[in-house]
């Protein structure tokens, strides 16, 4: 709370922009959303702290829900990933949150394997066949790495790759690092894809 808050506050007191914070602890999330975050990110989708989904329903901001274990075991890995976000779907709608302040992501890069991750990239019709929007956050991760053998440094055409290939497969946001390139590359797409 004492590195987040501060730093919301003066975020919000200069610029007129959504913010999002990144946790999984309701003490944090509430004083989060006091110091003026818009949007509760957790990367456990409200499975680590059972108060995690009321403070974002009480505060009636809006929630990412991540998939996440705590080990990368599986019986059906694709249907036990949806099965996971079913539950964290539950746990917010229980808690109140209403559908449009729900959104999923498939957390690439947690309790996965380097195939598990680039199975769920190809497969991500998994996520969206649950009804939300779906963000995608692979900017410069380790399945890129490991894919083009590049340090963390030199992952941006890889990063590119998901971007375009997430959106073709219906993905509504993509987190990343380098906005600019990304924007332009789906700029592209989106002007393919309108074309009769």
């Amino acid at each position: 709370i004492d590195r987040v808050a501060p730093v919301l506050y003066a975020l919000k007191s200069r610029f007129d922009i959504p913010l999002s914070v990144d946790t999984y602890k309701s003490q944090v999330a509430a004083a989060a959303v006091e110091a003026g975050a818009d949007l509760i990110n957790d990367i456990w989708g409200f499975q680590y702290d059972p108060e995690m989904a009321l403070v974002a329903a009480g505060a009636k901001v809006p929630c990412c829900l991540m998939h996440n274990r705590k080990e990368a075991v599986y019986g059906d890995y694709l249907r036990d990933v949806q099965a996971d976000l079913r539950e964290s779907i539950r746990l917010a709608k229980q808690a109140g949150l209403a559908d449009d302040q729900i959104m999923l992501d498939p957390g690439i890069g947690f309790a996965k394997s380097y195939e598990q991750n680039l199975e769920l990239l190809k497969h991500l019709e998994v996520v969206t066949e649950l009804g939300y929007p779906v963000l995608l956050g692979t900017s410069r991760k380790s399945v890129i790495g490991l894919t083009l053998d590049l340090p963390v440094t030199e992952r941006e055409e890889g990063t590119l790759a998901t971007s375009v290939y997430g959106a073709m497969k219906g993905m509504a946001f993509v987190r990343v690092h380098n906005v600019k390139a990304n924007v332009r590359a789906l700029r592209m797409l989106e002007k393919i894809e309108l074309c009769p």
